[in-house]
Formats: C-alpha cells, structure tokens, sequence
C-alpha cells in the first residue's frame, strides 16, 4: 500500500487553525463548548455567517460556521439534522448565538453533535460578528504567511545546496535538518536513492518507504520531472511531527530532487555514450593496443584484463523498443553491479553488452536482470554467453561467440531464452548458413511429406523417427519413451522407411535425417 501522496499546492489557503485554538482568541474569550468536545481538532479555514435556512448548498469544508439562530427560529425540528448535514460537508464547527431568536438547542442535536465529534460554539452576546471574523480571518492568514516563508527559504536553501553541486544525499540532509524527521528519496522501484536524518526513524523511514504501515507518521510527495515519474520523496516521524506545513517543504524539495535527477540523466547520458562508444571499439578491435585498452576501461571503472565472459542481451520482437532498450540497460547495470563491481555494461541500439569475470554464474546474472526487466515491462529478452577469453584482443571473438549464442538461443527455445556458445552444438554450424532457402530445400528434400504440419499424423511419424535416432535405433527404448506397444512401433519404423528409405540400414540417411530435424527445430529456419 502506497503512503498517501499529496498533490502540488494550489495557491488557495491550505492552513488554518484548530478549534480548539480558535475558542481562545480574544473575542471569543466568553464562548461555552456545548457539545463535541472530539473535534476540537477540526481545522477552521474559513468562515461563513448563516443568514438563510437553506446554508448547506453555500457551506465549504473546514469552515467556522456562524449564526445568531435568527434563519432557524421556525423550524426547530430542523435542528436534528442540520449537524449531520454540517458534518457531512466537512465543516469545523457551529457557533451560534443563543437567547435572541432560540433559547436553547434541541436535546437531539447536542447528542448528535457529541457522537460525531462535531463542536457546537455558544457566543457571547456582545461580540459581533465581524469582530470574530477579523480576529480569526488575520490569525488564519498569518500561519497561512508564516507557513509560505518558511517554505520560501527551504526552497532557497534547496536552490543552493544543488547550485553548490550537492546531490541527493545532500537535499535529503537538508530536508530532514530542517523537519527533523528521517526523510528519503525513492526511485520508481521504491529502491532507495538516498536518505538522511535521525538514527531513531531511518529504521520505520524504510519500512515505511516499503510497507506504509510503519508507526508513526508519514508522507509522500512525488518527484516529477518533464512529464516523467522519477519516484518519490519519504518523511517519516512521531505521529503528529509532520504537519501539512512540513508537506509543503517536501513539495519544494521534490521539484529540486526532480532538478537533480534531471540533471544525473543528462550526466549519465553523456558518460553512457562515450562508454558505449568505447566499448564498440574494443569489441570491434579499433580501441588500440592491450595496454591502451586497459587503461582507459579503468577509467570507467572496469577491468578487461582478467578471465572475462562476454554476455549480449538482445529485446526480443515486439513491445516499445526504445523505452523498452533504455530499461533494459538499466536492469543489467543494476544486476551487474551486485555481481561484479569490475564489469563493463554498455547499450548498442538494439542489444547491452556485459563483460564481467569468469567466474562469475553468467545464467544467474541473466536471470536477476530479467526478473529486475519484468517487473517494469512486459516484454524478454534472450541472452548469449561466449567462452572464456583473456586480454581485450580476444574481446571481439567473444562477442561475436555471445551474439550468436543470443540469436540461435532464441531460434531454439523462444523468447526469454539464455544459451552458452559452447552448448549450442551443431546448431552453431547450422546457423553459419546465412542461405534459409538452400536449408528450407535440404529439409524438404531429406525428410520429404514429414517437412510439413499439413497433416497432423506427420508431427507424430516425426517424433517417433526423432527419438528413435536418439535412441540409437532401440527399438525397446524409444517403446518405452513414446508409450508404444513393440509391435506397434515395428509398424511406425517400416512406414517411416517406406517414406524416408532404409534408414536403419543406412548411417548417412540417419545423419542426414537428424540435421534435418535438428534444422526444424531452430524456430525463424
């Protein structure tokens, strides 16, 4: 469950002050509560005068409503209700002024007032109207100012904390400085990016972050930048330290957070195409000599000169391509960095390559940055792992060995795929044959009516021949596997050799058959 996320302010008064506070200004130094003493925290907003019977298509919420009883006075059984009306509109509080034109309140609307929580205010006889009005009007607008000042200069010390270079770590410093609860930055994960405070709430600031049920209190304002959703801003704190005051400064340290995060992409845009650019190079052989290599992938952090695997991670068809590529990156980045602090990860336009040591699981680092992919879009990609190579000059053949294991990989178990180039087999030689029609007309010649799915009983005779190969022609075996009655497989076998020829005579008819299959088995072939 999300924490509630307020919106931008509107500029419309958003602070006001409690009932409770309102009763002791001056002018209402006289005033009696009369029922729903649990409201006295209702915040007064506004204020109203009741002058008609019909107020409640006029009344806002959180407002003071005032009346001398004077619209009520033939039609007190009205009265029961009215509460409930008042209450349900989101009102504060009914002060009303009683002896003039209603001696008392009905029975009925005080029980009703006390259920509800609904404070009902009888006025001194000698305040005017206007008096109240003014007095709660000025001490309304002056939080309302004090509330935007402050705000004001924590925007401005925002503003100088990113105009001195500061980051993330450091708005949230400021922030949490400046409420004095533990207050973070999320990204669109919910991951956090930074976050700072009191010791005491940065353990409930992250289980709030995850759950939103941690105790206390807590809110959340979203970073928006350019139409974009970049995540959110978390302060977390005793129940009753954040107030809407408090929202108003996460509004202004989300729009600076935005700036900053705007600014680390366009940072980060920059940085990933010269190590695009560069890593092309190297796996293209025009990067230039082992010891020039070496030394400018330290600058980016990497280190090519151990035992290193080469993986290419290619979107499968279908889904946004370029939201889908730029996610894409990201995930792997990510996976990577938990894996090996030393690899290289770049995005080419339609695939990322990774580099990281030898050692480490390649199938496992495929899997956490798909499961990372997923959760954001649903689209897969395949992956191809090469063998070991040692020194960048070895960087190219791996490459080229991850690309084509990512391509046939798919070819042979669909999208989502992960193949090592080493277990590709013969596959590997069948996808050198860059001619599809020559292997389509190599099938049909070789297999003959069994080529095609036209007639049903044709996938069947095909997976009895394929397992029958496998199987080395056991006869028993290939019973067993397929659920066959010996004799009826005896049946299948001279059929199959009526079609085929005598393939159980012949081991270069048996050779040919399995490329056959195995070239049917490679989807796109």
């Amino acid at each position: 469950m999300e924490p509630p996320v307020r919106p931008a302010s509107t500029g419309t008064i958003i602070h006001g002050v409690a009932v409770g506070e309102v009763l002791g200004v001056s002018t209402l130094a006289g005033a009696r509560l009369i029922a729903g003493e649990r409201g006295l925290d209702r915040v007064v907003q506004r204020l109203n005068v009741m002058e008609v019977p019909d107020v409640l298509a006029w009344v806002k919420p959180h407002e003071l409503l005032l009346t001398t009883g004077y619209p009520l006075r033939n039609t007190p059984q009205s009265l029961g209700r009215l509460v409930a009306d008042l209450d349900e509109r989101g009102l504060a509080a009914l002060a009303i002024k009683l002896g003039r034109y209603l001696d008392e309140l009905p029975e009925e609307m005080v029980e009703q007032a006390d259920r509800l929580g609904f404070p009902l205010i009888q006025l001194p006889d000698d305040v005017g109207f206007d008096d109240i009005l003014n007095q709660v009007l000025t001490d309304i607008l002056n939080r309302q100012a004090a509330v935007l000042a402050r705000a004001e200069e924590a925007h401005r010390a925002l503003v100088q904390v990113v105009l001195a270079g500061g980051g993330l770590r450091e708005v949230t410093a400021e922030v949490a400085g400046l409420l004095g609860v533990g207050v973070a930055v999320l990204d669109g994960m919910g991951h956090v990016l930074a976050a700072a405070g009191p010791v005491e709430h940065m353990a409930a600031l992250r289980e709030a972050a995850e759950t939103s049920e941690a105790p206390g209190h807590h809110a959340s304002v979203p970073v928006v930048a350019g139409g974009h959703h970049h995540g959110r801003i978390v302060a977390h704190g005793p129940a009753g330290s954040i107030g809407d005051g408090d929202v108003g400064i996460l509004e202004r340290a989300a729009t600076v957070a935005a700036l900053v995060v705007t600014r680390q992409e366009a940072v980060n845009a920059v940085e990933s195409k010269y190590r695009a650019d560069f890593l092309r190079d190297v796996l293209t052989g025009r990067a230039g000599g082992s010891e020039r290599v070496a030394s400018r992938a330290r600058a980016f952090g990497w280190d090519l000169q151990r035992p290193v695997t080469v993986l290419v991670a290619e979107l499968d068809p279908e889904g946004d391509e370029r939201a889908a590529q730029d996610r894409l990156v990201t995930c792997w980045t990510g996976a990577m960095r938990r894996h090996d602090a030393r690899g290289a990860v770049a995005g080419f336009s339609h695939e990322v390559v990774t580099i990281v040591d030898a050692s480490v699981d390649a199938g496992r680092l495929a899997k956490d940055a798909a499961a990372a992919f997923a959760e954001s879009l649903p689209a897969t990609f395949s992956t191809g792992a090469s063998r070991t190579a040692i020194g960048a000059e070895a960087l190219p053949e791996a490459y080229g060995q991850a690309l084509k294991a990512a391509r046939v990989g798919r070819q042979l178990h669909g999208n989502g795929a992960v193949a090592h180039f080493d277990q590709l087999g013969v596959y590997r030689l069948l996808s050198l044959v860059n001619d599809t029609s020559e292997l389509h007309a190599f099938v049909r010649e070789t297999l003959g009516p069994l080529a095609s799915d036209d007639d049903a009983e044709n996938a069947d005779l095909r997976r009895t021949l394929q397992v029958l190969l496998e199987t080395n022609l056991n006869v028993a075996e290939t019973a067993r596997r397929l659920h066959f009655h010996y004799n009826t497989l005896r049946y299948r076998i001279g059929k199959l050799e009526r079609m085929l020829g005598g393939f159980t005579e012949d081991a270069h008819l048996r050779l040919n058959l399995t490329l056959a299959l195995h070239v049917l088995r490679m989807r796109g072939i």
